[in-house]
C-alpha cells in the first residue's frame, strides 16, 4: 500500500503513487520472504508444527502452489490455514463496488470496463482490507456448482437483462474472492461434479459460468483441507483433482505431552472468577494430556476418525469446572484431584469412536484411560519402592478417606501421619497450600493404589485407601 496520510481514491491517483499490483501468490509469497528475512514468527498460535509442517508450508507457498492439509481432526488444519491471511498485505486497492474485487489496472468483470471506458483514470477504488479477502466454505453434500461458481440470476433477467449479458450473473463464493484466498474444508465431501468444476480454476485459472461464454480469469489462491481416510480412499475425490494440488502437506498431534499442555492452556475457556480460585498442579494437567495420548494408541478406539485436541481441552475444562464447584461449596480456594477425573468421561465419551458398539463400552474405555493416564505419570515421578515408610502405617491400619467433595483441610491429618509422604510431596508440589497439598496426596494414594501397593474401597462416593 502506498505510504502517506491519503491514499488514493481513483485510478488516476493510484497510478501517480507509483503502485503495482501483484498476484495473490505473489503477494503471499514476498510477505513470506520479509518474515522469514527478519526471523519473524510465521504462525503465532500453531504449536509442534514448527519442524515438521510449517516447513513444507512455507515451500509451497515460496512455489506459488495450491494446498491441501491432510489430518485427523482436531490437528490445527483450519487454524493454519487462516494464518495465511497474516501474509496478505495489509489492504489493497480494488474497484469501487465491484463483486469481483477487481484489479483497477486489469479489470476482468464487464460493469468496471465499462467504468473505466467512460471515467478513464477518474473511476473511483476503494481499499480492501486483508480479513475480506479470505472465504471458506465447509464441504457438504447439497453444495452446488452455484454456491461456488455463480449462476444467472432470474431477477436481473426480469429487468429487462438479456441471458446472454454477463450482468445478469450472480457470483458464487469462489469469483468474490478473487485476489484472495479461498479454502474449501474436508474437500473429499464435495460431489463428483463440483469437484470437476474447480478443475479450470486450478489449473487454467478462470472460472466458466452455465453454458455462456464466460471466462473470469481469477486470482486466487486455493487452499483446502481433507481427513486422509477420505481423501485416499478411491472414488471419494476425482484423480485430476488431487493432480493439479501443488502440495500435498500432512498434519499431526502434539509429538510431546509438552505440547499437548501448551496448546491446552492456550485453547481452554477462561474465567476470571475460577482462575481466582482453582490452580492447576503440573502433574494434573500432565494427566489430563496423557489420557488423550493413550487414547490415540487405544486398541479400543478408532484411530481412523482421530482423537482431536479438543478431547484434552474439554477434559482440562471439565477438571477445572469439578474444582471450582468444590471451591463454591467449600468457599476456599481449591486444586484438581484425582477425585475430581470421573467428571471427563462426559467430556470424552462423545469425542471418540469406539471400534466396539457394545451398550456402555464407552464408559469402561474412559475410566481404564484415566488409570492408565495417572499410572503413567506417578511412575514419571516415584517408583513405589520410595513408600516403604508410607506402606507400614497402611500396615499398621491406618486409613485415609478421599473425595471430590472433601475440604483441603480434611487431609492434613494424613499429610502429618503418614510418615515422610511430605517430602515425596515436595517433588511435585513445594507449597504449603493445603488445597495443593490435598490434591498431591490423593495423587500419590491413587499411584500407590494402580500399582497394587493399595486398596481402594468406593464408599458413598469417596474413596477408602487401606493396606
Amino acid at each position: 500500500m502506498p505510504k502517506g496520510p491519503v491514499k488514493p481514491c481513483t485510478i488516476g491517483e493510484l497510478r501517480s503513487s507509483g503502485y503495482t499490483a501483484q498476484s495473490v501468490k505473489q503477494e503471499v509469497r514476498r510477505n513470506l520472504i520479509r518474515k522469514i528475512e527478519k526471523s519473524d514468527e510465521l504462525f503465532p498460535g500453531i504449536v509442534g508444527f514448527d519442524e515438521s509442517v510449517i516447513p513444507q508450508l512455507e515451500n509451497a507457498v515460496l512455489a506459488g502452489q495450491d494446498i491441501i492439509l491432510l489430518g485427523e481432526r482436531g490437528q490445527a488444519k483450519s487454524r493454519l490455514i487462516r494464518r495465511l491471511v497474516s501474509l496478505l498485505d495489509d489492504e489493497i486497492p480494488v474497484m469501487a463496488g465491484c463483486e469481483l474485487n477487481d484489479d483497477p489496472f486489469a479489470p476482468i468483470c464487464t460493469a468496471c470496463k465499462q467504468s473505466i471506458g467512460e471515467k478513464g483514470d477518474g473511476a473511483a477504488i476503494q481499499w480492501m482490507a486483508r480479513d475480506m479477502r479470505y472465504s471458506e466454505k465447509l464441504a457438504t453434500p447439497d453444495i452446488s456448482v452455484a454456491d461456488l461458481i455463480g449462476e444467472i440470476d432470474p431477477i436481473k433477467v426480469a429487468e429487462g437483462r438479456y441471458l446472454s449479458d454477463e450482468l445478469t450473473i450472480h457470483y458464487g463464493l469462489i469469483p468474490r474472492t478473487n485476489r484472495g484466498i479461498f479454502c474449501i474444508n474436508e474437500l473429499p465431501d464435495l460431489s463428483e461434479r463440483i469437484q470437476v468444476s474447480l478443475f479450470n480454476l486450478m489449473e487454467e485459472r478462470d472460472v466458466q459460468i452455465k453454458g455462456y461464454r464466460i471466462m473470469l480469469p481469477l486470482d486466487v489462491m486455493l487452499v483446502s483441507s481433507a481427513n486422509p481416510e477420505d481423501y485416499t480412499n478411491r472414488g471419494r475425490i476425482v484423480t485430476p483433482l488431487k493432480d493439479r494440488f501443488g502440495a500435498q502437506i500432512r498434519t499431526h498431534y502434539p509429538r510431546s505431552l509438552d505440547q499437548e499442555i501448551e496448546i491446552v492452556e492456550q485453547e481452554y475457556v477462561r474465567f476470571p472468577d475460577t482462575a481466582e480460585r482453582v490452580s492447576v498442579p503440573p502433574y494434573m494437567k500432565e494427566i489430563v494430556a496423557e489420557i488423550t495420548s493413550l487414547a490415540r494408541r487405544s486398541p479400543e478406539v478408532n484411530q481412523r476418525s482421530g482423537v482431536s485436541l479438543r478431547v484434552s481441552i474439554a477434559n482440562y475444562e471439565t477438571m477445572v469446572g469439578n474444582a471450582f464447584k468444590r471451591s463454591l461449596r467449600s468457599g476456599e480456594p481449591t486444586s484438581p484431584r484425582v477425585s475430581d477425573l470421573p467428571a471427563i468421561v462426559a467430556s470424552t465419551t462423545g469425542k471418540i469412536e469406539l471400534e466396539s458398539v457394545e451398550e456402555g463400552r464407552e464408559f469402561k474405555v474412559v475410566e481404564d484411560l484415566i488409570k492408565k493416564g495417572v499410572t503413567n505419570v506417578f511412575r514419571r515421578y516415584y517408583s513405589p519402592a520410595e513408600f516403604d515408610e508410607v506402606l507400614e502405617r497402611f500396615e499398621e491400619g491406618y486409613e485415609v478417606r478421599t473425595g471430590s467433595d472433601l475440604p483441603s483441610a480434611a487431609y492434613g491429618e494424613a499429610a502429618e501421619a503418614l510418615g515422610n509422604i511430605g517430602d515425596l510431596i515436595r517433588r511435585i508440589e513445594p507449597s504449603d497450600d493445603p488445597s495443593a497439598m490435598a490434591s498431591a496426596i490423593e495423587f500419590l494414594l491413587e499411584g500407590l493404589h494402580l500399582n497394587r501397593k493399595l486398596n481402594r474401597d468406593q464408599v458413598s462416593g469417596q474413596f477408602l485407601y487401606r493396606g
